[in-house]
């Protein structure tokens, strides 16, 4: 284990970041979807040229960029990237965040203090047996804690601090990215690659210390619309065809004991109806497919075509629309073409006292289509646990550990060259 003498700022940082609200909104069509996450990355800007960074910047589309420049004074050091998103998930209110600090964690269940019925169960989170004695940040109880992915973002300037302050530690130029809206699908929509200028990265974006994760699903949105037949209820008999009906039969058709987000685990895919908006005359229905596999992918879209044009027969007049929308592929497809880019992450955590694992995420990152858009990306360990829910929290050791790793990782590149 290379040891680091590292005055940690990752807690202060994260503390900061977590109470400004920078919630997206999938429904908006702005970009970013929230203005309000643009109040988080102007803080990262200053905080960036603060400590000498001269060419930190927010473009228009809410994307930060900055260069920590090499101080090798090898040639053929590849420009490295590490990225973390500033927005918080839709599903769970990100305002007014009060983040508590559980100091040395003794084993038992954390109940939170605003709501007494939100209780952070030792039985229901395996990996809180691994924090005892550990300092666990969790929120009141009334929102999220944004640790997904504040606790990456924090980790990310806590190591730029650090190596900006130790020149006598060597790295390549290391590019920084803070991204919006990648909970919405949309985080590396603007993102340029040319501006950018990484060979491959990281992003800091997941959950148990010393996991990197190195496979994503690969994801669609499907879109339904139906169109019916609007007549007055009056004088409807034989004529009327109820788009609401319609789309509420497509919906209860799909697998109930198999191949939702419920029913699943592991490796299996499955279909998820995300939203329904109907009036008589048309109804649309959102679903999102997932599955690691390109085949299982198509075999899903096409189980639900089927049962779209099932239902629609008993309505001769009606109609449906069916759009497949390509979200994100699987970044293992990549990643495989450039082992070293996991390798180095790995040997990172080592030198950390980390014991490293390689897991598939039942998710995607943004590292899953910046790997297709010309940069292999896998993800790092942030330390964020329960993402999206009242339950979320982080261990102030993992941050720290992903800090480490960050470093490490970026002396590893420049010792390889």
């Amino acid at each position: 284990m290379n040891s680091l003498n590292i005055n940690h700022t990752v807690t202060e940082r994260f503390i900061r970041y977590v109470k400004i609200d920078t919630q997206s909104d999938p429904e908006s069509t702005a970009t970013p979807s929230t203005e309000k996450q643009k109040n988080l990355s102007h803080v990262l800007v200053e905080e960036l040229k603060a400590m000498g960074i001269s060419d930190a910047h927010l473009d228009e589309f809410g994307i930060v960029y900055a260069t920590i420049p090499a101080n090798s004074e090898k040639k053929n050091v590849p420009p490295i990237c590490f990225c973390s998103h500033v927005d918080t998930s839709p599903d769970c209110s990100g305002t007014n965040v009060k983040p508590i600090i559980h100091k040395n964690y003794d084993g038992k269940d954390l109940v939170l203090p605003n709501d007494n019925s939100v209780v952070i169960r030792r039985s229901e989170h395996e990996d809180l047996k691994d924090q005892i004695g550990n300092d666990i940040i969790t929120a009141d109880g009334t929102t999220l804690l944004g640790a997904d992915n504040k606790s990456g973002v924090a980790a990310i300037m806590d190591a730029a601090n650090f190596l900006i302050t130790h020149p006598e530690i060597k790295y390549g130029a290391i590019k920084i990215l803070f991204t919006p809206d990648e909970e919405v699908g949309r985080g590396v929509d603007h993102v340029d690659m040319k501006k950018l200028g990484a060979q491959f990265g990281y992003t800091i974006d997941g959950e148990t210390a010393g996991t990197l994760e190195d496979e994503t699903w690969s994801a669609d949105q499907v879109v339904i619309t139906i169109n019916g037949v609007s007549v007055h209820p009056g004088f409807a008999k034989g004529r009327m065809e109820n788009a609401i009906r319609i789309a509420s039969s497509i919906i209860d058709s799909l697998p109930k004991d198999k191949l939702s987000p419920e029913t699943t685990e592991g490796r299996d895919g499955f279909i998820h109806a995300t939203t329904f908006n109907a009036t008589l005359e048309q109804a649309v229905i959102k679903l999102i497919i997932r599955d690691f596999t390109l085949a299982g992918l198509l075999e899903k879209e096409n189980l639900v075509k089927q049962i779209c044009d099932r239902e629609i027969k008993d309505y001769p007049n009606s109609s449906f629309k069916f759009d497949v929308i390509e979200q994100y592929r699987n970044m293992k497809e990549v990643l495989d073409k450039f082992p070293h880019v996991s390798a180095y992450a790995i040997e990172a955590m080592h030198r950390v006292g980390l014991k490293a694992r390689t897991m598939s995420i039942r998710g995607g990152t943004d590292g899953s289509r910046l790997s297709f858009m010309g940069m292999p990306c896998p993800n790092i360990f942030a330390g964020e646990h329960a993402f999206h829910s009242k339950q979320e929290w982080v261990s102030v050791q993992d941050m720290q550990k992903a800090v480490e790793t960050i470093i490490h990782l970026s002396m590893i590149c420049e010792e390889k060259g």
